[in-house]
């Protein structure tokens, strides 16, 4: 049981480098083409939605599309209506890693594949200058999401009696509720989201814990991603703690919906996926962050007012001082 544990630890933090280095390695790659779309497309909450979704998508973290809207909420190239629509869509672009773990590292013997691309990684850090060493860490990084997702579904064959511990009655809605609040907790110590998708994607998969337990930790892990944009305001301006406030209040209100609905939609789609729990779940972390966007958006004005109310402050939209401390961490 000891060992299988390691292996798990061990592969999740495997992972979690790998979503490192691939996340430094694309925002490096894309970062003056991606700023500069995402503050020339953010003038409608739609369009707003659409950027943060693919700007999630190609640099494979919300936390950074976040900080990065943050950061020009606070130096004044956006002003905090126009950040909201970012705020929306960064939740599901973040579905992406999902997709990629069932679609690649479920169906394929990617961590085979995965050592020689990281003996060329290796080549091209060590012997690449710019542009191609960016892309060695790119390859390295790519090659350590699946060899640590390798080793999780390797040490998770032995998890079942220690997620029982945490969750003895997880069958429950208080059991599940309690796993959403370890969702909550997992992503707020490991700082990725992506990485506890995979985690519960592996676990899954392995029966230590149900579709419906697993539905709950991954509602939980989109709360608990809110609290990089929480602390990145700290000192901030005004705009910049109401930006982090409606991303706070946008997942908890679409994670407490989705959560309300997981004992009918999540074995619907069960069945859709013809019994493919990872699918499944996948879908499920999709849908509703797709559907929460959908039905926020015709009220994004109504939610941006009740934002202003929770954050007051009196002024123009772009009135405080520009704060650019922020933009070097995007």
């Amino acid at each position: 049981m000891t060992g299988d544990i390691s292996i798990l630890l061990g592969g999740t933090g495997m992972f979690l480098l790998g979503m490192q280095l691939m996340t430094g390695a694309l925002a490096d790659l894309a970062s003056r083409q991606t700023r500069a779309v995402l503050r020339r497309v953010t003038t409608s909450p739609l369009t707003g939605a659409v950027a943060g979704a693919a700007t999630t998508a190609l640099i494979q973290s919300s936390s950074a599309t976040l900080v990065m809207t943050i950061g020009f909420v606070g130096a004044g190239l956006l002003s905090f209506p126009q950040a909201m629509g970012v705020v929306f869509g960064a939740n599901v672009g973040t579905t992406v890693t999902g997709w990629m773990v069932v679609l690649l590292g479920f169906k394929l013997d990617l961590a085979r594949l995965a050592l020689p691309l990281l003996f060329v990684a290796g080549l091209l850090s060590v012997m690449g200058r710019g542009a191609w060493g960016r892309a060695g860490s790119l390859l390295a990084g790519f090659s350590l999401i699946f060899l640590g997702l390798d080793m999780m579904q390797t040490g998770a064959a032995g998890f079942h009696d220690v997620m029982l511990s945490v969750a003895p009655t997880a069958d429950t809605l208080w059991g599940r509720f309690r796993l959403l609040l370890l969702g909550v907790a997992v992503t707020v110590v490991i700082q990725s989201s992506s990485a506890g998708v995979a985690a519960t994607l592996v676990l899954l998969g392995s029966g230590a814990i149900g579709l419906p337990q697993a539905a709950a930790m991954v509602i939980g892990m989109d709360i608990g991603t809110t609290f990089k944009s929480v602390l990145a305001t700290l000192g901030g301006s005004r705009d910049m703690r109401r930006t982090a406030m409606a991303h706070v209040a946008y997942n908890v209100v679409t994670g407490l919906a989705a959560f309300a609905v997981v004992t009918t939609a999540v074995p619907a789609l069960s069945r859709v996926m013809g019994g493919d729990g990872p699918a499944a779940l996948v879908a499920f972390h999709t849908l509703f962050n797709l559907m929460g966007v959908v039905l926020i958006l015709p009220f994004t004005d109504s939610f941006a007012r009740l934002i202003e109310r929770l954050v007051p402050g009196s002024g123009a939209a772009l009135g405080d001082p520009p704060d650019r401390r922020l933009l070097a961490d995007a």
